[in-house]
């Protein structure tokens, strides 16, 4: 019977989403409680009728409590009405997890997501760890509707991480975390022994992998990747060998709050169920008041997206990097929708010339352009893509979330 006290253990670790540590060695001081409440009051203010419905701020906001109902309950609803045709495994697996959190059926988005991940495989037996990121989040989406069904994909895709040599970022590293600790947590019954283990390896590696990353500070990579990474130490069943202080962590991450370094909606969506002793685990067990569940009206006198006037963008994209066989340096204008997000632009400059074709990857952030004209960025040469507006840099090349009304964009081939 010890199988099943075993099991009975992993049901209670399940149930909890989120171990004592988070709740209690984490937890941030009560007199700090209103400077992170003053960061969720930022990032829900940026949901409106013309801005793109972001599912990592609806998460957030759903495990940490909303404050504005009014912008929760239209980002619901944006979320249920938009066209996931076009979505990568990564954006419909946080789709999914947003409405899930929101206590609303995510209908055929699952078993669209499940088929997709049926085919997934790896661009190459050592892909870059970034491609792992939305595949984990896809995981992780698919446990927490369905693990039985989902055992078979978890299994091949921890495989694949166990064959794959390229080293983990955090975010990637700690998505990952999540994803295998819910399969972890909810091996049916009467499966393989050996699925355990299997789980229990993959954690093992990634687990200490992070933690290696961990500085003297507490911070875990860097400030944005941090929030992810207390969400993947707080609940994996494989700590690691090197001792965590939580606490520096949050006291690290409560400074630098002070100091204005998390006012982007999406790094304040990141790190903020950590401040509230939540994780991605908790996803399932949010309640939902009644209110909630009433369908919104999108305001009458917010700004309307399809009346927005057009704005010509001058778009540039530039190699000039020695030992990269194709130099090139393009313009092309460009005419969208003003308060467009950058994809748009990306998207209408490849129609009209593919000379732009661009390629992009799913992180913590949202999309992050990671090729264009056969380009792409490569971590051992140190090489990514730099969007500009003039010599101002523009997130990262974040193309997905953030919108800008700049007519001059320049993306170049760098190192750093």
């Amino acid at each position: 019977m010890a199988w099943f006290a075993l099991y009975l253990l992993s049901l209670l670790w399940a149930t909890a989403g989120t171990s004592t540590q988070s709740r209690s060695s984490c937890s941030v001081p009560s007199a700090q409680e209103p400077l992170v409440n003053g960061i969720q009051v930022l990032m829900e203010n940026s949901v409106t009728s013309s801005a793109y419905p972001n599912p990592s701020i609806l998460i957030a906001m759903n495990l940490a409590g909303a404050y504005n109902l009014k912008a929760q309950k239209l980002l619901t609803y944006q979320l249920m009405s938009s066209d996931t045709s076009d979505l990568t495994i990564g954006q419909l697996g946080l789709t999914i997890m947003a409405l899930t959190s929101s206590c609303r059926d995510p209908g055929d988005k699952v078993s669209i997501l499940q088929r997709q991940m049926e085919n997934w495989a790896p661009s190459s037996p050592n892909a870059e760890a970034s491609a792992f990121y939305g595949p984990s989040l896809a995981i992780l989406a698919l446990c927490q509707k369905n693990s039985e069904a989902t055992l078979p994909i978890a299994v091949r895709f921890a495989k694949t991480l166990l064959a794959n040599s390229s080293p983990f970022n955090v975010d990637t590293g700690a998505m990952a975390t999540l994803a295998l600790t819910c399969m972890y947590n909810k091996i049916p019954v009467g499966s393989e022994e050996g699925y355990r283990a299997l789980f229990g390896q993959v954690l093992k590696a990634i687990v200490e992998n992070i933690s290696t990353k961990i500085k003297d500070n507490g911070i875990i990579g860097d400030i944005y990747s941090t929030g992810l990474a207390i969400q993947a130490l707080s609940v994996t069943p494989q700590p690691p060998k090197k001792e965590w202080n939580c606490k520096k962590t949050m006291d690290m991450i409560l400074d630098e709050i002070k100091q204005g370094k998390f006012h982007n909606p999406m790094s304040i969506a990141q790190i903020l169920p950590s401040l509230k002793g939540k994780t991605y685990l908790d996803v399932p067990q949010v309640t939902c008041s009644p209110d909630h569940e009433v369908q919104p009206t999108l305001p009458s006198n917010g700004p309307d997206p399809t009346s927005a006037s057009n704005i010509t963008v001058i778009y540039t994209i530039n190699n000039q990097l020695r030992g990269v066989e194709l130099l090139f340096n393009e313009t092309i204008n460009v005419s969208v929708k003003s308060g467009s997000v950058l994809l748009v632009v990306l998207e209408e400059a490849q129609r009209k010339n593919p000379m732009f074709k661009f390629e992009t990857t799913m992180t913590s952030w949202g999309l992050v352009v990671s090729s264009i004209n056969n380009i792409a960025e490569n971590v051992n040469h140190k090489t990514y893509w730099q969007f500009l507006s003039g010599i101002t840099p523009l997130n990262e090349g974040v193309a997905d979330y953030i919108p800008f009304n700049h007519e001059h964009i320049t993306a170049n081939f760098t190192q750093y």
